[in-house]
């Protein structure tokens, strides 16, 4: 027969910390701190297993739980010597809910359970309090009507507030007992009048309509909403947490608090919380009343006049200050801890590991480190990678005012403020004049890399989080805001419209990427720190991790920012990246317009000097490190003119007439570029651009070795090759290319002939590709695409609704498809080095920076990951960890 119920109390418990996947993560501490001991009201917990069975079973409940939850409260009525549902010795209880994963705030609970017009007068005369009595049961009426019985609160709220101001009254506790029983009176009319139906007086119906409204809590909104922001699975499901009642609302000797055995904003060690005199758990965080520090120390920062818990109740406090350090020093970690006071003795209600803000988490690992309570690999392990992205970039100052006019997608985090433009060539000349300025676009395209470049930040009304705004503002580490729908942008007109407002070119807004925020004017911002604490967990990090990690990176500035990160080298440079701006497109344009080979060469040769200067700066910043260079990959269009407007300045410059150049982008129209003529097919079709953008890459070799001294070895991408007899053909014109510079030069260069593994095919003929390439670098945003057979770029439209109704967990294009594009990964990493024992592999998508994508990248064996240079800590941190796991 299952065990659906586990109890706790009087110094034992069936459960422990391990069981935390059973009992959920209250109930496994609570079991926890029983057997260590401590002071905990004694109680039972319904399992997780018994919330799949709920949802698995129409909401209903298992045959045995019924039986098993009255044996659990007959043992807590024997420890406590009360009986549940009894009117002369009543039993009152909590029902919490207990979920693996912390979810603070996102679930139901319910107190003074067991309370009925009977049970009221014996805990009034038990107590010899009335006013506590009425009180709790008032509190009791008003939790209950609201989670269980699903009359909103504020319904409650609206009454209490018209007592109080009737009878004069600024707070609750200034309520007499006789008023209190008027205000249940009213509530009980309104639950009737509302519901037809009275208020329930039977205990065991209360209780059972308590553990239904837990379990169904799981599936409300806003823990949805958690659960997803947060990678929670909702197959995990509950735990119901029922414990004896114990009382910090029975007047001045009685208490109740919350606190952090270090503080969660600095992580400082020394105790922090608040806490209440004369008040139950829901008050503390309810913000009805001033919470009261509980140290001395935290009273004078805050300037308060009343008394701490430190001197009002030193026995206690005493207690509680031992209670911290012990759970700190036994679950090794800071521990958010609630507790309740009555009448001078403390109760233990809850510890668990704190939420901390991620400079805090740092200090913490590394002064646990430093004490000797966790070792350095614990430490790393200890750190959210994702949250390092709140010390890599500038953040809007939480104390600020936020006048938010819209939301869209958190797309590259930072926050930016800036003038609105909506044009690139706007931002660029702005940007010349020293001016700060937010690039706003419906969408960008690959013509708007000067424009991303120039601008503070980047905000568009479509595109998803892989969009292109997504992935190149990430690239430059720039904050984005993509897919913000409810804006509307007149780029004619020059205006944004935003709820009901309306925002010329030249206003200024800022935009926080980290959130998906909008807001109008400027906001006060904070600047990263990225030394002390930081530098002590990469140090460790580094120290423990296997993979690599290189960044992907094509400008001069990216290459530094990414050095200064830890960079071990660049793992793509996107060389279409370097034609767009000035001279560059203008040549580009003339290479794609002209009539022949020749032609063609001509206007190549005007782009030759500029990619073998990028190339030399970019081995110079590297320094000896490996630098992957792409070859030439979207589709020619990408350069031409798309508006009529445009077509026209662009012909006029280039001196033709616009005719011929609308023809000529007709003629290179695609149904569907992404499966077009790109990649490898355009070296095919054209290998004078392949030669061209070889021979600029050798001779910036040889340039940068003979300044530095020592051989650079580039290694040389072949982008979407399916069938090795592409790369067969590009790699001989690369080959012959490299002959000619060495003779020329009279010297040897070292290099490296790979490919980019992005199409099923690849994958699947990786041990035939792997004979001619030298390495492979999983280019896995295409892989996606082309595996899923969806377009990152319009997939934003629908995943998210497949999120929601649970068809996908995961946003494939966030982190990677272990399933299918993982096996496809898995299996060309195996074939690839089956044929060639020492094939580098590398990953190169945007998954190189995702955490969890870095985990699979440890277990299949590859040797780097590269990601944008804002995301290299991020990808360090994350090989660490993966290292770590794997050698556990």
């Amino acid at each position: 027969m299952t065990k659906w119920v586990y109890s706790f109390g009087d110094g034992q418990a069936e459960g422990s910390a391990q069981d935390r996947e059973l009992l959920g993560g209250k109930g496994a501490n609570l079991a926890e701190m029983c057997g260590l001991g401590l002071p905990v009201p004694p109680g039972f917990t319904i399992t997780t297993e018994a919330c799949a069975w709920y949802y698995a079973h129409e909401r209903s409940y298992p045959p045995e739980l019924e039986r098993q939850v009255d044996a659990a409260l007959a043992e807590v009525a024997r420890i406590t010597g009360r009986r549940f549902g009894d009117p002369r010795n009543m039993l009152l209880v909590s029902v919490r809910s207990g979920a693996r994963a912390s979810m603070p705030g996102m679930m139901d609970t319910v107190l003074n359970l067991g309370l009925n017009d009977d049970t009221v007068e014996a805990l009034a005369a038990e107590s010899d309090d009335e006013r506590f009595a009425y009180d709790s049961y008032r509190r009791f009426i008003q939790m209950y009507s609201d989670v269980v019985l699903g009359l909103d609160h504020e319904v409650f709220e609206q009454i209490l507030e018209d007592e109080k101001a009737q009878r004069g009254h600024e707070v609750d506790t200034e309520f007499t007992a006789d008023e209190w029983r008027e205000v249940i009176t009213l509530y009980k009319a309104k639950i009737e009048e509302e519901l037809g139906q009275p208020f329930p007086q039977d205990p065991r119906e209360q209780l059972w309509g308590a553990i239904g409204a837990v379990f169904s809590s799981w599936m409300n909104h806003r823990a949805i909403t958690y659960r997803r922001l947060h990678n929670i699975p909702a197959s995990w499901g509950t735990a119901v947490n029922v414990q004896a009642m114990v009382f910090g609302n029975m007047g001045e000797t009685s208490a109740t608090g919350v606190a952090f055995t270090r503080n969660p904003s600095t992580g400082e060690n020394r105790l922090y919380g608040e806490f209440l005199v004369n008040a139950q758990g829901e008050d503390v965080v309810a913000g009805i009343r001033t919470p009261q520090s509980i140290t001395e120390a935290g009273r004078l920062e805050s300037g308060s006049d009343k008394p701490s818990l430190e001197k009002l109740m030193p026995e206690a406090f005493a207690a509680f200050t031992r209670i911290s350090a012990r759970l700190e020093e036994h679950y090794r970690d800071m521990q958010d801890l609630e507790f309740t006071i009555e009448r001078g003795k403390l109760w233990m209600l809850q510890t668990r590991s704190g939420k901390r803000t991620a400079k805090a988490a740092l200090k913490i690992a590394v002064d646990m480190a430093n004490e000797g309570l966790i070792t350095s690999d614990e430490a790393v392990a200890r750190i959210d990678p994702a949250s390092l992205d709140q010390l890599l970039h500038p953040t809007i100052d939480p104390k600020a005012e936020r006048d938010v006019i819209g939301v869209g997608l958190p797309a590259s985090p930072g926050a930016a403020t800036g003038e609105i433009v909506f044009s690139s060539d706007e931002a660029e000349e702005l940007k010349a004049q020293g001016r700060k300025v937010i690039l706003v676009r419906v969408e960008t395209s690959p013509e708007d890399i000067h424009g991303m470049h120039a601008s503070e930040g980047i905000l568009t009304t479509r595109g998803g989080m892989t969009s292109h705004a997504a992935v190149v503002a990430r690239g430059m580490g720039k904050p984005c805001v993509s897919g913000a729908g409810a804006l509307r942008v007149d780029t004619r007109g020059g205006t944004l419209t935003a709820l009901g407002r309306r925002f010329s070119k030249g206003e200024v807004i800022t935009i926080d990427g980290t959130t998906g925020q909008v807001l109008a004017g400027a906001v006060p911002m904070l600047q990263p720190e990225l030394s002390g604490d930081f530098a002590a967990i990469m140090e460790w990090a580094d120290a423990a991790r296997r993979m690599k990690v290189r960044t992907n990176a094509e400008t001069p500035a990216d290459a530094r920012m990414a050095r200064s990160f830890g960079a071990e080298g660049v793992g793509l440079c996107r060389t279409e990246h370097m034609f767009f701006e000035g001279d560059r497109i203008v040549a580009m344009r003339e290479m794609i317009l002209a009539d022949g080979e020749t032609d063609r060469r001509a206007a190549l040769e005007k782009l030759l000097p500029m990619q073998r200067s990028d190339f030399v700066e970019l081995f110079e910043i590297m320094a000896g490190l490996p630098v992957t260079i792409r070859l030439l990959d979207p589709p020619l269009h990408e350069f031409l003119p798309k508006t009529e407007d445009e077509i026209e300045e662009v012909a006029a410059s280039l001196g033709i007439e616009a005719e011929r150049l609308r023809e000529r982008t007709e003629a290179l129209h695609e149904f569907n570029p992404m499966l077009g003529h790109r990649g490898c097919r355009l070296a095919v079709s054209y290998p004078e651009i392949a030669e061209m953008q070889a021979r600029a890459i050798f001779e910036a070799a040889v340039e940068a070795g003979a300044r530095s001294g020592s051989q650079v070895v580039p290694e040389i991408m072949v982008p979407l090759v399916g069938v090795t007899a592409e790369l067969d053909f590009v790699k001989a014109r690369i080959d012959a290319v490299a002959a000619d510079v060495m003779r020329e030069r009279d010297t040897r260069i070292g290099y490296l002939v790979g490919t980019m593994i992005e199409l099923p095919r690849a994958a699947i003929a990786a041990g035939a590709i792997a004979e001619s390439a030298e390495f492979f670098s999983f280019g896995t945003n295409d892989l996606t695409q082309t595996t899923f057979g969806i377009s990152r770029d319009d997939a934003a439209s629908f995943l998210e609704t497949y999120r929601r109704k649970g068809i996908l967990e995961e946003d494939p294009f966030v982190s990677l498809d272990r399933e299918g594009v993982g096996e496809l990964v898995r299996l060309g990493a195996e074939r690839g080095r089956a044929a060639r024992p020492d094939l580098k592999l590398g990953i190169c998508g945007e998954h190189g920076g995702d955490p969890a994508s870095i985990a699979f990248c440890e277990e299949v064996g590859l040797d780097y990951v590269s990601c944008s240079p804002f995301r290299v800590p991020i990808a360090r941190l994350a090989a660490a960890q993966a290292a770590v796991r794997n050698k556990a």
